[in-house]
C-alpha cells in the first residue's frame, strides 16, 4: 500500500520521466527527420493531454528539441512563438482590461436582464443572452465570473423572499416558532457566509473549485427526509426542490452560455484564434476567415445552440410550461418580485454611465465596425484605401491601434468646484500596464506558440506530407461521415483536455487530411474548430464550468446529464451549419488553388 501511496503522490514526475524515456526507440530506430519530429509532437501532446507540466512549460519542449534533433534552427522556432495572433490577443484584452475595470459588464448584463422580465424561463435566458454576448469580446473564464455573482444575488434574494412567503402562510396556533423557519434561514445563512471564500477560490482559477460543499444543507435536507412532515411542509419542501432547480438551471445557463457565445467572434475563444493564425499561416493565399466572415457563418451557430441550449435545460430540469410563460398580465410570485427587487437594486448602485465606461464603449463600438469594414466581401472595406499594401493590415491592426488608445486617454476630466474653478486630477490613463498585466492569459500565448512550433517542424521535417498519405484511404468514406468523425473525436478529447491544447493538437493532423483526400480544408477545420469548445460535461473541463460549479448548487450529475444533451445539440447545429449556409459563404464544395496538391504516395520510412 505504501507503495500505492508513493506512485500516486509522485504520478505526475513518473509521466514527465517515463514519457521521453518510453517514446525514445522512435527516433533511435528509425532515424528520419519524421520520426525525430514525430517524437517531440507526442510527448508533448502527452504532456497536454495529461497536464503533467503546465501547458505554457510543455509549449516550450519543441525551442531546444527541434534544434537537438537538426529539424529547425533556434531562432527560426524562436519566431514561431510570436505571431500576429499575439498582435491581436493584446489588443483584444486592452478592451476586456478596460471593461472589467470600469464595471460595463455589469451594466450590460443587468440591463440584458431587465428586458426579458422575471419569469423563471425569461430570466434564464437573460441572462444566458447577457453572458453570451459578453463571451464575444471577453474571454469564456472572465464572463462566467462577471455574471455568476448577479446570477447568486438573485438567487439569496429569492431563498430571503420565499421564506418570509412560508412564515407568512405557516399556522403557528400557539404562537411557536417554525423550527423548518429557522432551518432555511440558517441555510441561507451557511451559503451567503461562504460566498466570499467561494469567491476567492473562483479567482484562482482552481480545478478542485467544485469541492467546496454547504456541509449543513445536506444534513438538514437529510433530516427533514426522514421526518413525517405535515401537509404543509411537504407542499413547502416541494416548492423548495423547484426552487433547487431554477437555481440549478441558472448556474448551468452561465456556465454553457459562456462557451456558447464564444463561438460567433473569431476573438470570443482562444480556439478561435488558433484556428485563424494556423490557417492563414498554413495558406498564405486565403484571406477569406477573417473577424467578418466568421461572424457570418457563426451567428446562426450561436443562436440555434443558445436557444436549444436553453429548452433543454428547462425541460430537464423544471419541465417547459409554454401556457406560463407566454401568458400576459399574470401576478408576479414572491420568487419574482424577489428577482425583480434585486435586479433593479443591483443596476441602481451603478448610477449614471461614468466618462470612462463611455469612452469604453465608444471605443468597443469603433473596433467592431473596424473589424466588420476592413474586408466585409460584398463592398470594397477600408483596407481597398492601401492598395499598394493590399494584405498588410490585417484584424490585429485595428486592435493594437484601439488597444494603445486605452493607455493614452485619460480617465478622468477636468470638473467644476462651486466657485467655477476646475479641478485637475493627476494624468492616468484609462487602464494601466499593470492592469493590463494582471488581464493578460500569458499560459495562453505561450501554448498558442509552441503549437505554431510544431506545426512548422511538421512542415520542414514532411511529417505531415506523411500523415496525409497515410489518411488518403479515408477518402472512400462519404464527407459528411468524416466530418462527423472528426468532430466527435474533438469534442470528446476536449473533455479531458484543455480547450487550446486540443484544437493545437488536432489543426496539424486534420489539415493534411483535408488535403489527401482532396476537400476544402475548411469544410473539416471550420466544425472541428467549434466543436472544440463544448467542453460541457465535467466542472474541470474548462474555467467556466469550474466557476459555476463552485458556489455550491450543483452535482457532478447535474452537469453530465446537461452536458451531454447540449453536447449533442451542439455537434448537430455544427453538422447542419457545415453542410449547408455555409457551404456558399466559401464555396466548399470547390478545391481551392490557395490548398497544395499532396502526392498520395511518400517512400518515408516511419
Amino acid at each position: 500500500m505504501k507503495i500505492l501511496s508513493y506512485l500516486l503522490v509522485y504520478r505526475r514526475f513518473l509521466l514527465i520521466v517515463l514519457t521521453p524515456l518510453l517514446l525514445l526507440p522512435l527516433p533511435l530506430i528509425i532515424k528520419t527527420k519524421e520520426a525525430e519530429c514525430a517524437y517531440t509532437l507526442f510527448v508533448v501532446a502527452i504532456f497536454w493531454l495529461t497536464e503533467a507540466l503546465p501547458l505554457a512549460v510543455s509549449a516550450l519542449i519543441p525551442a531546444f528539441m527541434f534544434p537537438l534533433f537538426g529539424i529547425m534552427g533556434s531562432k527560426e522556432v524562436a519566431s514561431a512563438y510570436f505571431k500576429d495572433f499575439h498582435l491581436l490577443l493584446i489588443g483584444v484584452i486592452c478592451l476586456a482590461t478596460s471593461i472589467e475595470k470600469w464595471n460595463f459588464h455589469k451594466r450590460v448584463a443587468l440591463r440584458m436582464v431587465m428586458l426579458v422580465g422575471v419569469n423563471p424561463a425569461w430570466l434564464t435566458l437573460g441572462f444566458m443572452v447577457s453572458c453570451a454576448f459578453l463571451s464575444m469580446w471577453l474571454s469564456n473564464t472572465s464572463a462566467a465570473a462577471m455574471v455568476m455573482p448577479i446570477v447568486e444575488a438573485v438567487a439569496q434574494q429569492i431563498i430571503r423572499a420565499e421564506t418570509e412567503a412560508d412564515a407568512l402562510e405557516m399556522p403557528c396556533s400557539n404562537g411557536s416558532i417554525n423550527p423548518a423557519l429557522e432551518l432555511d434561514e440558517n441555510i441561507g445563512e451557511c451559503e451567503s457566509s461562504d460566498w466570499k471564500e467561494k469567491e476567492k477560490q473562483v479567482n484562482g482559477y482552481d480545478n478542485n473549485v467544485g469541492s467546496t460543499v454547504c456541509i449543513t444543507e445536506k444534513e438538514n435536507e437529510k433530516e427533514r427526509e426522514q421526518q413525517n412532515l405535515p401537509p404543509a411542509e411537504t407542499g413547502r419542501k416541494s416548492r423548495e426542490d423547484k426552487y433547487s432547480g431554477i437555481f440549478k438551471v441558472m448556474c448551468l445557463c452561465v456556465a454553457y452560455s459562456a462557451t456558447i457565445g464564444g463561438l460567433t467572434t473569431i476573438t470570443g475563444t482562444s480556439t478561435n484564434l488558433i484556428f485563424a493564425e494556423h490557417f492563414n499561416t498554413r495558406y498564405p493565399g486565403c484571406q477569406c476567415i477573417n473577424f467578418g466572415s466568421w461572424f457570418i457563418l457563426s451567428i446562426p451557430i450561436t443562436v440555434i445552440i443558445l436557444l436549444l441550449s436553453w429548452v433543454w435545460l428547462q425541460w430537464l430540469f423544471l419541465g417547459f410550461d409554454f401556457k406560463n410563460m407566454f401568458k400576459c398580465g399574470k401576478k408576479k410570485t414572491a420568487r419574482e418580485e424577489a428577482s425583480a427587487q434585486v435586479i433593479r437594486e443591483e443596476y441602481k448602485k451603478l448610477g449614471p454611465m461614468s466618462y470612462p465606461e463611455i469612452v469604453t464603449l465608444v471605443l468597443f463600438i469603433l473596433m467592431t465596425l473596424l473589424w466588420f469594414t476592413r474586408e466585409p466581401g460584398f463592398i470594397p472595406g477600408w483596407s481597398s484605401l492601401f492598395p499598394k499594401y493590399k494584405g498588410y493590415a490585417t484584424d490585429s491592426t485595428t486592435a493594437l491601434v484601439i488597444g494603445l488608445l486605452f493607455f493614452i486617454i485619460p480617465a478622468k476630466t477636468f470638473s467644476r468646484t462651486s466657485n467655477g474653478e476646475n479641478t485637475v486630477f493627476g494624468y492616468t490613463p484609462l487602464i494601466t500596464w499593470k492592469e493590463f498585466q494582471s488581464c493578460m492569459p500569458w499560459e495562453i500565448a505561450i501554448l498558442v506558440g509552441g503549437g505554431f512550433a510544431l506545426a512548422d517542424g511538421c512542415e520542414v521535417s514532411k511529417l505531415s506530407e506523411w500523415v496525409a498519405s497515410k489518411l488518403t484511404p479515408l477518402g472512400s468514406l462519404p464527407l459528411w461521415l468524416i466530418i462527423l468523425i472528426s468532430c466527435l473525436i474533438v469534442t470528446s478529447v476536449t473533455e479531458v483536455a484543455s480547450n487550446p491544447a486540443t484544437i493545437t493538437i488536432f489543426l496539424p493532423i486534420l489539415s493534411p487530411l483535408a488535403e489527401a483526400i482532396h476537400v476544402n480544408p475548411l469544410f473539416i477545420l471550420i466544425p472541428a474548430t467549434l466543436c472544440t469548445s463544448f467542453a460541457f460535461l465535467l466542472p474541470v473541463a474548462n474555467p467556466a464550468n469550474a466557476i459555476v460549479f463552485s458556489y455550491g448548487h450543483l452535482n457532478v450529475m447535474d452537469m453530465v446529464k446537461a452536458g451531454l444533451g447540449i453536447n449533442i445539440i451542439g455537434v448537430a447545429v455544427v453538422m447542419l451549419a457545415i453542410m449547408t449556409w455555409i457551404v456558399p459563404i466559401f464555396d466548399l464544395y470547390t478545391y481551392p488553388s490557395w490548398a497544395p496538391n499532396i502526392p498520395s504516395t511518400n517512400s518515408t520510412g516511419l
